[in-house]
């Protein structure tokens, strides 16, 4: 009688492990993406994004900024009604495309006198893709320039971007790397990542940046899948390679909804599982202003509400 097969005894092996998400400390600290409203359905739909994922007690909440500054006066908004209505730290991003530093820093100090006390500061993308980035003539011509413009008008905490696959429009891997130590040595507090689909994409990169002398926090950004077209469509902006296993995962799965969402929770809460065993305790989840899976991946992670941190003190 011949023994088991090595994968079956790699199986039984899996299959004996303690369960991934047994008891843990809940010592992860998260925070939350979102984007400024366009409707007042889509208003609604934030709103109860916000009030589901605040308990959490996020360490901030960041609202993105559309190309070209297309959502300069909803991205204020959104965060300004944030930074009143809520005890959650509300960040504003900022980017450099299509504004003079006049204009810029005019937006910062809105900002700051709003109660806003942290900008993610990006280059950005240029309004129409696949077009090359071009500096505004009398503009801040990347984002180590825009840190460093936005330290001289008022102390804001800054978060970065920083690309785990390399910037699409980055000549080299090592140039890549060259821009994130600019960004920090200009005064940004910690880079937040693109969104990745393997934790040893993110491993790896925090090493390098490490020996190339960073030693600011990086946060690995987490994309749940919850449309695959759409993924795919941000994956190709942003150089995120998405593996063929989990391409085959969600065949099948367009007229399935629900069995969709599960898989999504599933996959990302498994990677955040396997980034918490190496070290990562802060995870950023890009939620398109949807609670459900960033809320259950927390609460896998050991995260429970807490008191009402969606309200102000009276």
């Amino acid at each position: 009688m011949t023994g088991p097969s090595l994968s079956q005894l790699e199986e039984a092996r899996r299959a004996l492990d303690a369960p991934l998400f047994a008891d843990l400390a809940g010592d992860a600290t998260v925070s939350f993406e979102f984007f400024p409203p366009k409707t007042e359905k889509m208003e609604e739909q934030l709103w109860q994004a916000i009030e589901t994922l605040a308990p959490l007690g996020p360490r901030f909440v960041s609202v993105t900024y559309g190309a070209g500054g297309s959502t300069r006066e909803r991205t204020h908004a959104t965060v300004a009604r944030i930074a009143s209505e809520t005890n959650i730290p509300a960040a504003a991003h900022l980017t450099c495309v299509e504004a003079s530093k006049g204009e810029i820093d005019e937006i910062a100090r809105a900002y700051w006198d709003a109660g806003v006390r942290h900008i993610v500061a990006l280059r950005g993308d240029p309004p129409q893709a696949g077009e090359e980035f071009r500096p505004h003539a009398d503009g801040y011509a990347n984002a180590a320039e825009l840190v460093a413009g936005l330290k001289q008008i008022a102390p804001f905490e800054i978060s970065v971007a920083a690309y785990p696959e390399c910037h699409p429009s980055s000549p080299s891997v090592q140039a890549d790397l060259d821009n994130l130590k600019a960004k920090i040595d200009a005064g940004a507090d910690r880079a937040i990542s693109q969104f990745f689909f393997s934790p040893e994409t993110y491993f790896r990169f925090r090493d390098r940046a490490a020996a190339a002398g960073i030693s600011a926090e990086i946060v690995p950004g987490i994309l749940p899948v919850s449309n695959v077209a759409t993924t795919r469509k941000f994956a190709g902006l942003c150089g995120a390679a998405i593996p063929p296993w989990m391409d085959r995962l969600f065949e099948g799965l367009d007229d399935h909804p629900a069995a969709r969402q599960l898989i999504a929770a599933t996959i990302a809460a498994e990677m955040c599982r396997r980034l918490y065993a190496g070290g990562v305790r802060h995870f950023h989840f890009y939620t398109l202003n949807r609670a459900e899976l960033a809320y259950a991946i927390c609460h896998l992670l050991g995260l429970r509400p807490t008191n009402h941190a969606s309200e102000k003190a009276a």
